[in-house]
């Protein structure tokens, strides 16, 4: 406590902040262009979220979800920071847990961190590969009933369990 009083008229309630919920980009971020970012960051605005988070997946992650072949870690992370600081807009964020882990992360695991560190509603926002790969895991019936799905991509084949909840998300614009 700072010990400093101060007084107010009665009935005074603090305004509702104007922004509100948390927008994430979960992706490797290996073939993710600046076209794709600057969309996620049009979204954020244009709906009002409170911050954007670009979550980098680990090396690890990458090779057990996908086979993929992608560079290093830091490297695709210092990008993320070089295009935050190109946008100087002090809403967005690079998540560092993965960084931190340095090892395999289920997106069970990245999913509870988010919902536990940012502000809710939480909006997931993925290319339409991670969505349907995401969509194949047994925990994604549970988790799309707490969080919505933003598709950056083409209108193609997506996932039946993507189709079972296609109320649950939408394309980007």
């Amino acid at each position: 406590m700072t010990g400093k009083y101060t007084n107010v008229p009665y009935g005074y309630e603090p305004a509702a902040p104007s922004r509100k919920g948390t927008l994430v980009f979960y992706d490797s971020f290996e073939h993710v262009t600046d076209e794709q970012l600057e969309r996620a960051a049009v979204i954020m605005d244009a709906r009002a979220f409170a911050q954007l988070v670009l979550f980098p997946l680990h090396e690890s992650t990458v090779r057990r979800m996908s086979r993929d072949a992608v560079q290093p870690y830091y490297k695709r992370e210092d990008r993320l920071h070089e295009w935050r600081r190109d946008q100087s807009s002090s809403m967005i964020r690079v998540e560092g847990l993965e960084g931190k882990r340095k090892k395999y992360t289920p997106m069970d695991t990245a999913l509870r961190h988010i919902q536990a560190e940012y502000p809710a509603p939480l909006f997931l926002y993925m290319t339409a590969a991670m969505a349907n790969q995401w969509a194949s895991f047994d925990s994604f019936t549970d988790w799309i009933k707490e969080l919505r799905l933003i598709i950056d991509g083409q209108p193609g084949e997506m996932h039946p369990r993507l189709e079972q909840y296609r109320h649950r998300w939408e394309w980007a614009d």
